[in-house]
């Protein structure tokens, strides 16, 4: 019997050779989201980074050093199971790092891109971004569409349901009926029973606010800040950073004690507002600042933490207003519809307000310092 010399490989004849295996960010993509057909090509970039001749895959640890981010930001971006927010910064640093092929940089381009403007309808709705791809549920799986008993994206039943019909203009026509009905009743008990006690410094704030073009009140609300024992993070962060701009002697750590309730009561009195201690939509006003390239100190830093924590990316918290702030700030200001101006006007500080993502931990420059939330006010 004739056997094959040793070593020598056997040839597979065509109908023996497995089919190529497909890259996991190549299967199928018109049915991913922009997010995670990203976080594949990136997860691939850096599983390969190794591979050239004489080269080594570096760890995480150090890339991110290198990136600007911390590695926990880095892991996100790298991880498929979740869609990345890397901005355009963040990808052609990685592409460069990494040695990454030069054909694949534009279509990284655009997938973070895509990816950023989706995460970005979806907070304007009110909605959390989903993990994985596709239309999400609790297990990262998708919805079919198609299957009996779903509800199609026009209003109307998928196949399978009963041949009722909705038509699309009912539902909207309620719920614009319902709120029309609320602001008149509001309107009359709040001009009956309680007439406004604001001062002329909040008509002036009021008057400026429609000269700039800002959204109607209702639109976007001011978040409420006041006294309690939990961790208010960014936002708590913010309005300290900005006090302590304003020479007070608060600790910015994102817990609203009575320390923080003096300082914001002194600066109402001096303002002529309503010295309650709360920060709401006439506080704020008063309080936030308008940066630009060169500037420096706390104000600088309470723009980069609320900037830090919009989904976006990470932008570096360093109290110096760079020209990587500047990109960020105008990346932030395009996605949500505003002038991209790289400054950081009244409108821009209620945006970057209200758009911040749910709070993973304190800052990692900050850990060591943070009291825990339980500690007393």
């Amino acid at each position: 019997m004739a056997h094959e010399p040793k070593g020598r490989e056997r040839e597979q004849r065509p109908e023996e050779r497995q089919p190529e295996k497909q890259r996991p960010e190549e299967r199928r993509p018109e049915e991913q989201r922009p997010g995670v057909r990203l976080a594949w090509l990136l997860r691939r970039w850096w599983e390969e980074a190794g591979n050239a001749s004489g080269g080594t895959r570096p760890t995480q640890q150090a890339l991110a050093s290198k990136v600007g981010v911390d590695q926990t930001t880095l892991s996100r971006y790298l991880n498929p199971k979740h869609a990345s927010t890397a901005p355009p910064r963040v990808v052609e640093t990685l592409h460069t790092h990494l040695r990454a092929p030069a054909a694949e940089l534009e279509r990284a381009r655009e997938l973070c891109r895509a990816a950023l403007e989706e995460n970005s309808r979806q907070r304007s709705a009110g909605l959390e971004p989903e993990p994985t791809g596709g239309t999400g549920t609790a297990d990262g799986g998708t919805v079919d569409a198609d299957a009996p008993g779903v509800t199609s994206g026009d209003g109307t039943d998928g196949p399978g349901a009963p041949s009722r019909r909705r038509p699309r203009w009912v539902v909207p026509a309620l719920v614009a009926a319902a709120l029309v009905l609320a602001f008149v009743a509001g309107t009359v008990v709040r001009d009956q029973y309680a007439p406004d006690p604001r001062t002329p410094a909040d008509g002036a704030a009021a008057g400026a606010a429609a000269v700039s073009g800002a959204p109607a009140e209702g639109a976007l609300q001011w978040p409420l800040l006041l006294k309690q024992k939990e961790d208010l993070f960014t936002r708590g962060r913010a309005l300290q950073h900005l006090l302590k701009e304003r020479e007070y002697e608060v600790k910015a750590d994102g817990f609203f004690t009575d320390e923080t309730q003096e300082a914001v009561m002194d600066f109402q009195r001096r303002k002529h507002l309503s010295p309650d201690g709360k920060v709401g939509k006439r506080t704020w006003p008063q309080l936030v600042k308008e940066l630009g390239p060169g500037a420096e100190g706390h104000a600088v830093l309470a723009l980069q933490e609320l900037l830090n924590n919009t989904g976006q990316g990470g932008t570096e918290v360093s109290g110096r207003f760079t020209a990587a702030t500047a990109d960020d700030l105008r990346f932030f200001q395009r996605s949500h519809g505003l002038a991209p101006s790289g400054r950081s006007d009244v409108e821009t500080w209620l945006f970057l307000l209200v758009f911040q993502s749910p709070p993973d931990d304190a800052p990692e420059y900050q850990r060591d310092t943070s009291p825990l939330p339980s500690a007393p006010a």
